[in-house]
């Protein structure tokens, strides 16, 4: 999978919203109901893509020991992984993975934001 098709895939996110960080370097983040699901970096990192996606620390335990490509975030913790692309995981599980990511944030929310998002009608 590259860039691109990633970026396709946020974009179809029931209420996904695309913007791009400057702060610390040129990074496309997408969020739902204001909170981050996932950024990409625009350059590669060490000479390859990755995508940065919130998980379950159980389910970022597992990938991490099946996969290669699935990489504990800079802060060591279970909540983030990054995933190169282009590596042993496949594109069909990066999609589920970035849904997860979005499972992830909205189980986060307050009662009345997870309301709200369920009413957001797909555009």
């Amino acid at each position: 999978m590259n860039v691109e098709e990633l970026r396709e895939h946020c974009l179809s996110i029931k209420g996904s919203v695309e913007s791009i960080s400057l702060q610390v370097r040129n990074i496309l983040v997408f969020k739902v109901m204001g909170k981050i699901f996932v950024y990409i970096p625009l350059e590669p990192e060490d000479g390859i893509f990755k995508v940065y996606l919130k998980c379950d620390p159980n389910k970022s335990v597992e990938l991490r020991e099946k996969y290669n490509g699935v990489n504990p975030d800079d802060f060591k913790t279970l909540l983030w992984n990054w995933i190169t692309l282009e590596s042993d995981v496949p594109n069909e599980l990066i999609k589920e993975l970035v849904n997860h990511s979005v499972d992830e944030v909205i189980q986060k929310l307050s009662k009345k934001k997870r309301a709200e998002y369920l009413g957001i009608q797909n555009t």
